[in-house]
């Protein structure tokens, strides 16, 4: 059992990183990671000394005075250096840094002094230290004009603003899923590297980004059809824009229902992607689901019976209820990373339709039960 601890566990990359530990919980535990640790010695030291990895994440990129960025992010990995050299640590600890160290900004160098300041506690000690250099981050629940270019314009085009290209240059992209993956990858294999430089899997101008997300606002927000899905970074895209479209408002969607004296019609769902549909029986009384998933795209649609669909953010506490009628057939689509359920509330039986993007495989899931 391999004990992690993350430094700004709350912040953009950290949550992910922290959810994707959390479901490993036969290799991993996770150490608990409080930001007023920085400022007491005691309680610092106390986390350092129960980890056998320290993901550094914590820092700040952006602030109207370059100089407190770049005192603030030095102070950090000062104050964590003195830790693990009092408690004669020998973690391995892994910094996250960017390729605004080749820049010439404050941010930038902050993070080349603090590799290098890690660099010298390895040289000194029985610990291994990593240094990443990544590219641009993005994915579900980044700040807009804070995290990265994707989550202003998703935030934008979301709520039905204009974002603005300042620079239609081409940029590096990796999603915080698969950043997250690579930082566990390095931490199994135990690799000491002062610059290690973590691949972009995505180049694409920013232009290209925003023709993409107005899509789907057009497509999906404002129709209801799936797109069409034509890479892996295009599925991380739409399941990022998904993620910041107001559902507490959205859902349910009501169905157009076409009706004659043979009885009414209901188109379900309309695709540029394939996928599964199935459908199910619910007695009164019954939950179905509180699972969550990491990339699936699905969609409950309620033909008959009366339903309450749950959904919740993992690390939240707010639960979004939806009501549903099959008099008024809806439906309600499901973010990734939020766990959701479906309960009958009807006297009869609810008959649901469902559809994801992709067949159920056994092997990987992609499905984790956590109760709404």
């Amino acid at each position: 059992m391999i004990t992690i601890g993350i430094t700004g566990q709350n912040g953009f990359i950290g949550k992910h990183l922290y959810n994707l530990i959390g479901l490993l919980p036969e290799s991993y535990s996770l150490i608990d990671f409080q930001k007023d640790f920085f400022e007491n010695e005691t309680q610092l030291d106390s986390f350092v000394s129960k980890c056998d990895v320290i993901v550094h994440l914590a820092a700040i990129n952006r602030h109207f005075d370059p100089e407190v960025i770049y005192n603030t992010n030095i102070e950090l990995v000062e104050k964590l250096v003195a830790s693990l050299e009092r408690t004669n640590s020998k973690a391995h600890v892994i910094m996250s840094s960017s390729s605004q160290e080749e820049k010439d900004n404050l941010y930038g160098k902050s993070k080349k002094e603090g590799r290098k300041l890690f660099l010298k506690w390895e040289n000194n000690s029985e610990g291994l230290f990593s240094g990443l250099i990544i590219p641009n981050v993005f994915g579900p629940f980044g700040k807009p004009n804070y995290n990265s270019v994707v989550a202003t314009f998703c935030h934008k085009v979301a709520n039905s603003e204009k974002p603005e290209i300042h620079v239609d240059g081409t940029i590096s992209l990796i999603y915080v899923g698969e950043l997250a993956q690579e930082i566990l990858n390095i931490i199994e294999k135990d690799l000491s590297n002062n610059k290690l430089i973590i691949k972009s899997t995505a180049n694409i101008k920013v232009s290209e980004i925003l023709t993409l997300l107005n899509s789907y606002k057009s497509i999906y927000q404002d129709n209801g059809e799936i797109p069409t899905i034509n890479s892996t970074f295009e599925l991380n895209l739409f399941n990022t824009f998904r993620c910041y479209m107001d559902i507490k408002n959205y859902f349910p969607v009501k169905f157009t229902e076409h009706a004659d004296t043979r009885g009414s019609f209901v188109e379900i769902i309309r695709l540029g992607i394939g996928g599964q549909v199935s459908f199910s029986t619910t007695v009164p009384g019954v939950t179905r689901g509180n699972h969550f998933h990491t990339r699936k795209i699905e969609r409950f649609a309620v033909i008959k019976g009366k339903a309450l669909i749950q959904l919740r953010k993992i690390g939240t506490d707010e639960v979004f209820d939806f009501y549903l009628d099959g008099d008024e057939p809806a439906y309600v689509d499901m973010p990734i990373w939020y766990t959701h359920n479906i309960k009958n509330i009807g006297d009869d039986v609810l008959y649901t339709n469902f559809w994801i993007n992709e067949a159920y495989n056994p092997e990987d899931a992609d499905t984790y039960f956590v109760e709404v």
